[in-house]
């Protein structure tokens, strides 16, 4: 439960800041949101998004109709097809710094890792 709650955490510091911030949030990932329209779609991908994650790991961590499982698997496969996105990034593009593509990397793949391995403790 505590590493479901912790990833919790986490997506919900980040929806809370890409509603609060959009701009801000994107900034170290080299996009501008210089317009309605971008910060829009921040607040609802990030923001949004972000904290719903949170409140489907929360509900989670309570197991909440008992489905803790099915709602830690989905978020773990999302975080883990985020991994991914970005290993086909590296393919691509090669991205060489650390920060932040791969700060992030390790962040998803870790996250998702461990919300499926909390699942089988």
């Amino acid at each position: 439960m505590v590493v479901i709650v912790v990833v919790a955490v986490f997506f919900l510091g980040m929806g809370v800041y890409g509603l609060v911030a959009p701009a801000a949030l994107i900034r170290p990932f080299r996009i501008v949101a210089d317009s309605v329209e971008a910060r829009t779609e921040i607040r609802a991908v990030y923001g949004g998004f972000g904290v719903a994650v949170a409140g489907l790991l929360l509900a989670a961590a309570a197991d909440a109709g008992g489905m803790r499982t099915g709602m830690a698997v989905a978020v773990a496969v999302s975080l883990l097809g985020m991994a991914f996105g970005r290993l086909v990034a590296r393919s691509v593009e090669g991205p060489s710094a650390f920060y932040p593509s791969w700060l992030y990397f390790w962040v998803e793949a870790v996250g998702g890792g461990a919300l499926l391995a909390a699942l089988t403790w």
